[in-house]
């Protein structure tokens, strides 16, 4: 079980996609695990977009999720420095991912799904559902970010 509080925080350029997708995947899984506010959730993107993507609205929308009201946001050093877990999506994030985190950092290396055919997306989208699983599993297990 989560002995302290754990701030997670997914972060990719646009802020468009990919964390956007596994931020709501990874609330609705604490939701559903009674988690409560035991894990934080951060999101945000190096050069956001104007707004959520369509197909990433789309595909999400057939896993039960509404993404049609969310906006990208842009996420700064000051806010990722005391998180526990950085997890970007694939994508360069240098201008706020510094060596030097006190926590983990960990590059899921998806597809970006920007333009893509739904298809793929879907295929993008179970991955991140199934990643941000196993992630809330390990905490739920109770180790640490250090040893994640």
């Amino acid at each position: 079980m989560i002995d302290d509080e754990v701030t997670v925080a997914f972060v990719c350029v646009q802020n468009a996609g990919r964390s956007q997708m596994a931020t709501a995947f990874a609330k609705r899984e604490m939701e559903n695990r009674n988690l409560g506010n035991r894990v934080e959730i951060l999101t945000g993107g190096t050069n956001p977009a104007d707004s959520v993507h369509q197909n990433t609205v789309e595909v999400m929308r057939e896993d039960g999720i509404d993404l049609s009201d969310r906006t990208p946001h842009e996420i700064t050093f000051e806010e990722l420095q005391d998180a526990d877990i950085v997890i970007t999506m694939g994508c360069s994030a240098d201008d706020v991912c510094p060596a030097t985190w006190s926590g983990d950092n960990r590059d899921w290396d998806l597809d970006d799904p920007h333009g893509r055919s739904l298809d793929i997306v879907r295929g993008i989208r179970d991955e991140i559902r199934d990643r941000v699983a196993d992630l809330l599993t390990e905490l739920e297990a109770g180790r640490s970010a250090a040893t994640l």
